[in-house]
């Protein structure tokens, strides 16, 4: 289960409507609005959080990811320091953005959108967002 900044997880791209994720991962074992008025997907199985904007026609545009198999730039991420992570990664992961709270640290990268959620010293889990242009628009990787 690759996880690509910019673009999705594995088959799961940033753009996709939630037939196209259905189609892919079948029903989800739950599914309910936030407070925003957002889609949630919860696979429980995959450990995936999938989450549907609102605002932008309902489209894929974050994934909270804690699957034991899933991978960044070919590196498990679940259970590692957040420091063997970082040291696997292209430069383009240069910049990070540190906030504790209670026993979790967040590692924050805005460049990819990217967030390594830390617990106990280790990662527990990855979330990810579609990335924003200049435009201060979406950047969708599935095009329909």
């Amino acid at each position: 289960m690759e996880i690509t900044a910019g673009k999705g997880i594995d088959k799961l791209l940033f753009g996709m409507k939630t037939s196209h994720v259905e189609t892919l991962l079948g029903r989800p074992d739950l599914n309910f609005k936030d407070d925003d008025k957002n889609v949630i997907y919860v696979y429980n199985e995959s450990r995936l959080r999938l989450t549907f904007y609102e605002d932008e026609d309902f489209r894929l545009g974050y994934f909270i990811c804690a699957n034991q198999e899933a991978t960044l730039s070919g590196s498990k991420v679940i259970g590692q320091t957040v420091e063997e992570i970082k040291n696997t990664l292209p430069k383009s992961f240069k910049t990070w953005e540190t906030e504790r709270f209670d026993i979790a640290t967040n590692h924050f990268n805005e460049a990819n959108w990217l967030i390594l959620q830390e617990e106990f010293g280790h990662v527990s889990k990855v979330e990810i967002g579609a990335v924003i242009n200049d435009k201060d628009e979406l950047e969708w990787a599935f095009k329909s």
